[in-house]
């Protein structure tokens, strides 16, 4: 591992440089001085998403609607994850009613899906929720250890 990583902020978006080994020691923003790492999903929208996908660590983003019943079912499970990888993984939720356009740009033809970020590229997507087991597994194989 590098010895220092960029993580961008959960609450306002602004990168930050921290040494790897101190990541679990819950580091706070050089800018608005919160908790970079959060045990908590927050929400993207077409402005703070570009920011958010940026950095070391991956940002996974669950496209969703508050209409979607799979989406809802899901909702809790995501939300189990983000507290169990809170220092490995960052996760968002991106409404696709309210962002109809950044959705389309990122491909979204399903939802729930799931579209895993590390710095600024695309490098897993999973059409469907899935069970918490299956998510974790799914993240570890594609490199997000916990």
């Amino acid at each position: 591992m590098t010895e220092s990583i960029v993580v961008p902020c959960a609450h306002c978006a602004t990168l930050n440089r921290i040494p790897n080994d101190k990541r679990v020691a819950q580091p706070q923003c050089g800018s608005c001085k919160k908790q970079i790492f959060i045990d908590a999903v927050f929400d993207l929208d077409s402005a703070t998403f570009r920011q958010q996908s940026k950095g070391d660590v991956p940002l996974l983003v669950d496209v969703w609607a508050s209409w979607c019943g799979p989406c809802r079912q899901f909702a809790p499970i995501f939300s189990e994850a983000a507290k169990q990888l809170s220092t490995q993984c960052r996760f968002g939720k991106l409404d696709s009613e309210a962002h109809p356009a950044l959705s389309g740009e990122l491909g979204v033809r399903s939802i729930p899906s799931l579209i895993l970020f590390r710095n600024g590229k695309e490098i897993a997507r999973q059409s469907g929720a899935l069970p918490l087991v299956r998510l974790l597994d799914w993240l570890k194989h594609n490199g997000v250890d916990n």
